[in-house]
């Protein structure tokens, strides 16, 4: 069982500026509005732990991703386990951030995210409901940080 929702926002930035905010795990939380803290390396194979703000006093939900794919400045993907409870297969997600040049010298970043389990079913109104507006204001946060930075010195 699956689902899958994408969302793009346009960047006027070089692939390779879009790529460096995106693989600072350790700057997330001063320009994501839903990351508090993060620890761990974007590099392949590699674990972030990422905290999330706290849902109530006895919740401080912390996602462990692990990195799937790296391929710069074009490509990130990485899997997260939502919910375990013991069983694997209850809820994955797989998220997959593809940077592709516009002919203007900008980009445009599509985050595309394949839900997988036996939860899908009974959560993709769920799903739809939450993910888009947090995913839009993720891009858009995203952006304002790209635009907003000086410009990358050539090496």
């Amino acid at each position: 069982m699956a689902a899958e929702m994408r969302w793009f926002v346009d960047i006027e930035a070089t692939p390779q500026r879009v790529w460096q905010v995106l693989t600072d795990v350790s700057a997330y939380p001063q320009w994501n509005p839903f990351i508090t803290s993060t620890e761990g390396t974007s590099g392949t194979g590699g674990r972030v732990s990422v905290s999330l703000p706290p849902l109530n006093a006895l919740v401080r939900p912390t996602l462990r991703p692990t990195v799937l794919e790296v391929v710069p400045p074009r490509r990130l993907r990485f899997r997260l386990r939502l919910a375990r409870l013991g069983l694997p297969g209850l809820l994955d997600t797989e998220h997959m951030l593809t940077i592709a040049p516009n002919d203007d010298g900008g980009v445009r970043l599509w985050h595309q995210v394949r839900f997988r389990g036996i939860l899908v079913p009974l959560m993709t109104r769920s799903l739809n409901r939450q993910n888009g507006p947090s995913f839009e204001a993720m891009n858009a946060a995203l952006k304002a940080r790209i635009e907003g930075m000086a410009p990358i010195r050539p090496e």
